[in-house]
């Protein structure tokens, strides 16, 4: 069995990584007394497949992950199951199943959309000037672990409106994601003045 289960990532757990979220997932499956299913070999591992790494500092209330299950269990009273077993910070938005023999999350996200929230107030007519101008840009040559990569066409949509907050919506590809906390260097936006909230993956038709 399939599962796949949507949930959210705020406070202080928007600071873990993927790696720490995988152990918390496994962790939880187990509390909720789920037969997780493992993979073969010498270091056998659950099979917990999360959709996208959620950046650190960022929350979200549409992660997705899938665990596979040994045998079917019922949906109903999982996802109270399952918040009982989660520290505080992670939320059980839903829980569905879905094909056993359907691709591998990972492989079917092509974008993710966010919402950045500016913390101080500023100067809205300059500030779309200075999304105008980006979006107008060719290029935007930028560096990512001492490697050079241009950012434009992995800015899919990028808009401010009249609440200091600012929609994005990057590419989210194996080998080409966008990063919300580069579109706001490249704007001259210090990552210390925003929150910053996932707001939909976006999946392969």
């Amino acid at each position: 069995m399939r599962i796949r289960i949507t949930f959210s990532k705020t406070g202080a757990l928007k600071y873990i990584g993927n790696l720490d979220l995988h152990t918390i997932w496994e962790r939880a499956a187990r509390r909720a007394g789920l037969p997780l299913a493992y993979t073969q070999g010498f270091h056998p591992q659950p099979k917990i497949n999360i959709a996208s790494p959620l950046p650190l500092g960022i929350s979200s209330h549409c992660e997705i992950v899938d665990l596979r299950l040994n045998e079917d269990v019922e949906l109903t009273s999982l996802p109270a199951r399952l918040q009982s077993a989660m520290p505080s910070g992670i939320g059980i938005i839903k829980v569905e199943q879905v094909d056993e023999h359907a691709p591998a999350l990972q492989t079917q996200v092509v974008a993710a959309e966010y919402e950045v929230t500016l913390t101080e107030a500023a100067d809205e007519s300059a500030l779309k000037r200075k999304v105008d101008q980006l979006l107008a840009s060719e290029s935007l040559p930028r560096e990512r672990r001492g490697k050079q990569y241009d950012l434009r066409p992995l800015i899919e949509m990028l808009e401010m409106n009249s609440e200091n907050k600012i929609q994005m919506r990057l590419a989210a590809r194996e080998g080409a994601t966008g990063r919300p906390e580069e579109v706001l260097d490249s704007l001259g936006i210090p990552i210390e003045k925003v929150q910053i909230e996932r707001t939909e993956l976006i999946f392969k038709n």
